[in-house]
């Protein structure tokens, strides 16, 4: 009778440890896609059943914003919680070359710098970033693994990620080596001569994004008893256009297209919108992995998927956003703090706790990420620019902290600011050439696709928006990130 007790005291004990287990966090990132290149999201051309799903059993926002619109500096924020006027990188500040013999990264995450994932070992979880990481070498501050990570796969230097077929991954600061030829993604070819085997010289044995979801898959089984977060940058669609030649033959035949020879930089292909197809469905495809995954470990009721974009659409490298809608009629691509430049898609499942089939119009961005995380893991999140998402998520719209505007400052293509503060979105273009540029104004309520500037029939609002600037804006560590009014930095130091 005493070992039977003990029996069932035991088994109860295992289930209330079950219970009580944080949630597991996944994240999935893409990289340069459009908020109109999902199916849920409006595209009619690129089949994305997984994502598609993923919508359909939670929550989908359609007011979600990244937070600036390229590459390094939209992970820095998202790793740290920081906005384009507080964060510490702000640009993608490149090092070093192409070349493997070149490879230098970018500029690294100081050291001190407090991350998601630092935040979330300190709760006890196991974390993975596997993908394009961007925020530094092994070597330097920077270090994934000293950034909050106990594993990481993938590209550290993001110039290395435009060869979908490289010589090699990153594991762990160790060169992981691929079985592909050398391959220069950026070499043109001649149009009048260029031939099918001369297109084959972008193509290799091994797809990079294989790699990374084995090693997703493994990361997951490997910590199924153990509370864990696994953020998963994957490189798609960012150009290069490459992907398997099976990939490719689903959509060839379906668009009307000519070669791609490489003049806008990247790899040339003889099927670009057949590629570029191509390579977001089979994004697609492995989040439809990962979910099953999920599901085979019995995890699926104790694990959050997310998903998510750095930034909008491309312009180059052969991908014609404009044949795919991809921007959903709105103004701008990467790049731009025009709404095709930063709005992004935002999904979240997570069965028992997020309804299915909800739709968001919150008013949202990346850098809220960090405070939603905490909020999952049931701890209190380090200082950062966001709000949690998790009340709006499972529906506690009561509970949902509300913000009156969302701030945008980026650096490159002329120096930028944007506020989108309610129903009005604020822009300012060309700082650098003009310090004094007047703000545009548009009433996306009325129109979505910034098309008609109302600043001069709404000049009441301008005061305002020269405060916020002048609030949110801190002096950048770096001359190149300074292009503000030189009156705004000095009220600020």
């Amino acid at each position: 009778m005493t070992r039977y007790f003990m029996a069932a005291f035991l088994l109860l004990s295992a289930f209330a440890v079950s219970a009580q287990r944080k949630p597991n966090i996944i994240f999935i990132y893409a990289d340069d896609l459009g908020v109109g290149e999902l199916g849920v999201y409006g595209q009619k051309k690129i089949k994305t059943p997984h994502l598609d799903r993923l919508a359909r059993e939670g929550v989908q926002f359609n007011n979600f914003y990244t937070s600036t619109p390229v590459c390094a500096p939209a992970r820095c924020m998202l790793m740290t919680g920081r906005h384009g006027g507080h964060s510490y990188i702000r640009g993608n500040y490149e090092l070093g070359g192409f070349a493997d013999s070149l490879e230098g990264g970018q500029m690294p995450l100081p050291e001190g710098a407090m991350t998601i994932g630092k935040m979330l070992q300190q709760a006890g979880y196991k974390t993975a970033a596997i993908g394009k990481w961007g925020l530094g070498m092994h070597y330097s501050t920077g270090n994934p693994n000293a950034q909050g990570f106990d594993y990481f796969y993938g590209y550290l230097d993001q110039k290395q990620a435009h060869n979908l077929y490289p010589s090699h991954l990153w594991e762990n600061g160790r060169w992981d080596t691929l079985q592909n030829p050398p391959i220069n993604v950026h070499k043109r070819l001649e149009p009048a001569t260029a031939t099918a085997a001369d297109f084959s010289y972008y193509k290799g044995k091994e797809y990079a994004i294989d790699r990374m979801t084995d090693k997703a898959v493994r990361f997951i089984k490997d910590h199924r008893q153990t509370p864990f977060f696994l953020y998963l940058p994957y490189t798609l669609p960012h150009v290069s256009l490459q992907a398997p030649d099976a990939a490719v033959k689903q959509y060839i035949g379906q668009f009307s297209e000519q070669p791609y020879y490489g003049a806008q930089s990247y790899a040339s292909t003889q099927y670009p919108l057949s590629t570029y197809a191509a390579m977001i469905t089979y994004l697609d495809a492995q989040v439809g992995m990962i979910m099953e995954q999920v599901k085979q470990l019995g995890l699926d009721e104790n694990t959050v998927i997310m998903f998510s974009s750095d930034n909008g659409a491309t312009f180059n490298g052969g991908v014609d956003a404009a044949f795919f809608n991809s921007a959903a009629g709105l103004r701008g691509l990467k790049m731009d703090l025009y709404e095709g430049g930063i709005r992004e898609p935002f999904i979240a499942r997570w069965p028992g706790r997020i309804p299915a089939g909800r739709r968001s119009a919150l008013l949202s961005v990346q850098y809220d990420l960090m405070s939603t995380f905490a909020a999952i893991a049931g701890i209190e999140a380090p200082p950062n620019d966001g709000i949690s998402l998790l009340p709006e998520m499972t529906g506690n719209k009561t509970a949902q902290q509300q913000r009156k505007y969302i701030y945008f400052e980026y650096p490159e293509k002329g120096g930028q600011v944007a506020i989108r503060m309610g129903h009005w979105k604020a822009v300012k273009t060309g700082l650098k050439k003009n310090p004094h540029q007047p703000w545009e104004l548009y009433d996306l309520s009325a129109d979505p696709a910034e098309k008609n500037n109302v600043a001069a029939e709404n000049a009441a609002l301008i005061p305002e928006l020269d405060a916020i600037v002048k609030k949110e804006h801190r002096p950048a560590h770096i001359r190149e990130w300074e292009f503000l009014d030189s009156k705004v930095a000095t009220n600020l130091r």
